[in-house]
């Protein structure tokens, strides 16, 4: 199963405060929306880090790269990793409940 099919039949899915997901897609210029309910706390002229990877895109706000960057680097090493191990079925399905538990543990 690819990253793709988990949020495919859904337009957006939000978890708690912890992340969103989204559908976008891209014009012919090449240009890719973030949702409105996304921008929250961006305005006209904030500038992104775009990394992207093999199959990935990930956008990070420039205002704090520069304090976090090992981490933010290390963050985008682990997500690779996790969908690399996903898509090897590597991982198990739990209920909402199960994994916000398992989130406090952390």
């Amino acid at each position: 199963m690819s990253k793709q099919s988990i949020i495919k039949s859904k337009t957006h899915l939000t978890l708690g405060d912890l992340m969103q997901y989204a559908i976008t897609k891209m014009s012919t210029k090449g240009q890719i929306v973030i949702p409105s309910h996304m921008r929250k706390g961006m305005k006209k002229g904030d500038e992104f880090l775009v990394v992207r990877n093999k199959k990935d895109i990930i956008m990070k706000d420039v205002k704090s790269l520069a304090s976090n960057l090992g981490e933010d680097l290390e963050y985008i090493k682990r997500i690779d990793k996790a969908w690399e191990d996903y898509d090897k079925g590597k991982y198990t399905s739990m209920t909402k409940e199960a994994f916000l538990a398992e989130l406090k543990k952390w």
